[in-house]
């Protein structure tokens, strides 16, 4: 478990690197033009070779063509559209990328950078991420292929210029990079739960930044392992408000995959905050509210519950509760639950015990998804 929250799988550690290649580019490019003329900086970009000839990469024909140049040899352009192909003119003031890091380090939220002595006063104010936070995490976990990651990350808006128009990372010339820096993380981690039950580990984006859910790749991938009698369980987090609609919106969209039902985990002491309980402060012991029965305050919450029910049924998916038992939990609070997520248009709502017994605890959930 220690290994699995750590670096195991890699994925952050290569988000980070291509994160901050990309911060790196945007910088480096900014003071590269404030310092060089048209011609200098165009013969960093395309520098003839031994026989005296220039040529486009790949990646600057995508630029040629977002500029409405049609040229092919570097020495056909006039002076006018070197300055163009040149020139991203980025306004400082307008770029959104940030570095990142696997650390929530607060003293890092906003710094200034270029105060080195050889930058010659480029300076600018910026700050750090969580690695999961950045852009390059949405992007691994809704790609379907090298391919596709590849034209994901070239696309990746940064900023825009000082006439208003967006710069991506290709245009700044490092698409590739990035994708060679990702082409392993794109791979799922193969795991096993406590009980053996096989997992694919991948990707971790946050749902209030990106859409919170499992890779399309890992799904995909799970799929085809089960087979047509097999079913893939696949996590949508931040609930049903953030992660399951991101989940519909987002990611059954990209992928083409129709989820046959959703889980919803409720859980009585959740509920009894919902429903008005005293706040639960992180070192202090539970209130008393929460350790004994108290049938009202859960039918009080189970408000919340029900518009989570609703908004996930909206998308035309059945919807099985799975209320979580504890060992404060009475029976009556229970069938309150129970009560009220039928009422609310819960196909099924199941008492489980997998706080306590595992998988075993959540069979008849699952059971109950199945009978679709």
């Amino acid at each position: 478990m220690d290994e699995f929250n750590l670096h195991l799988t890699g994925d952050i550690h290569a988000i980070t690197a291509a994160n901050n290649l990309l911060a790196a580019a945007i910088d480096t490019r900014i003071f590269h033009e404030s310092t060089q003329s048209d011609k200098a900086l165009f013969n960093r970009l395309c520098p003839p070779n031994k026989e005296g000839k220039r040529s486009f990469s790949d990646v600057m024909f995508r630029r040629l063509k977002k500029l409405g140049i049609s040229k092919t040899n570097p020495d056909d352009l006039t002076p006018e559209e070197v300055n163009k192909f040149a020139r991203l003119d980025i306004d400082p003031n307008s770029i959104t990328w940030r570095r990142v890091m696997d650390i929530n380090d607060r003293f890092l939220r906003k710094i200034t950078i270029g105060q080195g002595p050889d930058e010659k006063g480029m300076v600018r104010e910026t700050a750090f991420d969580i690695s999961v936070a950045s852009e390059i995490m949405a992007v691994l976990a809704l790609t379907t292929s090298l391919a596709d990651m590849r034209e994901r990350l070239g696309k990746m808006v940064i900023g825009n210029s000082k006439s208003g128009d967006p710069v991506s990372a290709d245009d700044l010339g490092v698409g590739g990079a990035l994708t060679v820096l990702m082409k392993d993380a794109i791979h799922p981690t193969l795991m096993q739960t406590l009980e053996g039950t096989p997992v694919l580990v991948h990707a971790g984006p946050f749902a209030n930044i990106a859409h919170g859910n499992s890779s399309i790749v890992a799904d995909k991938i799970a799929l085809k392992l089960v087979g047509p009698g097999g079913f893939v369980v696949t996590e949508a987090g931040f609930g049903a408000d953030i992660g399951a609609e991101k989940f519909m919106n987002i990611k059954c969209r990209y992928s083409g995959l129709t989820p046959q039902c959703a889980i919803i985990v409720a859980t009585i002491r959740a509920l009894k905050m919902h429903g008005g309980g005293p706040a639960v402060v992180a070192g202090r012991p539970l209130d008393h509210a929460y350790l004994t029965e108290n049938v009202a305050l859960v039918e009080a919450g189970c408000v919340n519950m029900a518009r989570h029910i609703s908004n996930t049924k909206s998308y035309g998916v059945n919807v099985v509760v799975a209320i979580n038992k504890f060992s404060t939990d009475t029976e009556a609070e229970l069938n309150a639950v129970r009560s009220a997520a039928l009422a609310a248009g819960a196909y099924d709502a199941v008492i489980c015990s997998h706080h306590a017994h595992g998988g075993k605890g959540a069979v008849s959930a699952l059971t109950s998804c199945l009978t679709f």
